[in-house]
């Protein structure tokens, strides 16, 4: 069997607004944390009250994959553990993997639009909106699809070799990737 490579997102209960400024990620509470476990082949949902379960289960991984998740999923949990995660983690946010490459950051919703054909079913404000109304089941499935959509992208800059995106000016382009397989 292959390594466990864990697809992680999460979402939060307050915006960098309520908090006080970007610096202060810490503070914004999950709401939800999705993980899918290539070892497990299934995805778990974790809650606030259930997020030393899901700190346990990426520090148990052979690899974190995610979506800017070393700086703002990670820095959100370290509001709940005295653990540093990004450095005690082995990680490939594929964001930042991206940004140092092309000098670009494109957006999650922009790559799986050109490279898989899909796009995202929501966005993070929205999530918040959810979270303060108690819709927590639609929190859970847009954070699922989220986990889903970074799986498939990257899966698919593994098995082809590159990823394509839309640009700032809405021009796709394709960029080169190197990112290990869990096989």
């Amino acid at each position: 069997m292959g390594k466990d490579y864990v697809y992680f997102d999460l979402e939060t209960q307050r915006s960098a607004g309520d908090v006080g400024g970007w610096d202060k990620k810490c503070d914004m509470g999950m709401s939800i944390g999705v993980t899918y476990s290539t070892k497990l082949g299934e995805y778990r949902i974790f809650g606030e009250d259930t997020v030393d379960d899901l700190i346990a289960q990426l520090r148990q991984a052979d690899l974190v994959v995610g979506y800017n998740h070393i700086n703002f999923d990670y820095q959100v949990l370290m509001g709940y553990t005295c653990l540093d995660l990004p450095s005690q983690l082995i990680s490939l946010d594929l964001c930042k993997y991206l940004e140092e490459r092309i000098q670009h950051r494109p957006k999650l919703d922009h790559i799986a639009e050109a490279s898989l054909g899909c796009g995202k079913t929501a966005e993070g404000l929205q999530a918040i909106r959810w979270w303060r109304e108690g819709k927590i089941m639609e929190i859970a499935r847009y954070c699922c699809f989220d986990v889903k959509v970074t799986k498939l992208v990257h899966e698919y800059g593994v098995a082809h070799g590159r990823i394509k995106f839309i640009d700032n000016s809405g021009h796709e382009q394709v960029a080169p990737v190197d990112w290990p397989s869990s096989d």
